[in-house]
């Protein structure tokens, strides 16, 4: 794999402020640390991932768990989780075809436990369009 575009800590305020906007919801980031952790987790899997065993589709599922799981802010993680995951596969050339319910569903199971890293990211595999 060629080395991929990774996400600016500035993009993800942006798509956080841009949930908010849309959907409502508590302003803040509660823990920069918790978010700088969530921002590290798909490129420390990308660098020290065995050759061969990691894809695009591994480190956007990365930005899902670790940005909805760290709750790095007040409110929307989930929704920001999705949208950074959603902006990693475009900005190195993926698209995902899915339905908004769907997304909503996948992304609770991801934080609640009923579905793991892995599994979300064979599920964004499998939906690429």
């Amino acid at each position: 794999m060629t080395e991929p575009e990774f996400l600016e800590p500035d993009a993800i305020v942006f798509l956080h402020d841009a949930a908010l906007r849309e959907y409502g919801g508590a302003h803040g980031l509660k823990s920069e640390d918790l978010l700088h952790s969530a921002l590290g987790r798909p490129m420390n899997r990308h660098h020290y991932a065995e050759p061969g065993t990691s894809d695009l589709f591994d480190l956007a599922a990365a930005y899902a768990f670790g940005i909805a799981g760290n709750h790095p802010f007040n409110d929307a993680n989930k929704r920001t989780g999705w949208a950074c995951c959603a902006l990693f596969l475009k900005v190195n050339g993926h698209d995902i075809d899915v339905r908004a319910p769907d997304v909503v569903e996948r992304m609770v199971s991801l934080v609640a436990g009923g579905m793991d890293e892995m599994s979300f990211a064979d599920w964004l595999r499998k939906n690429k369009a």
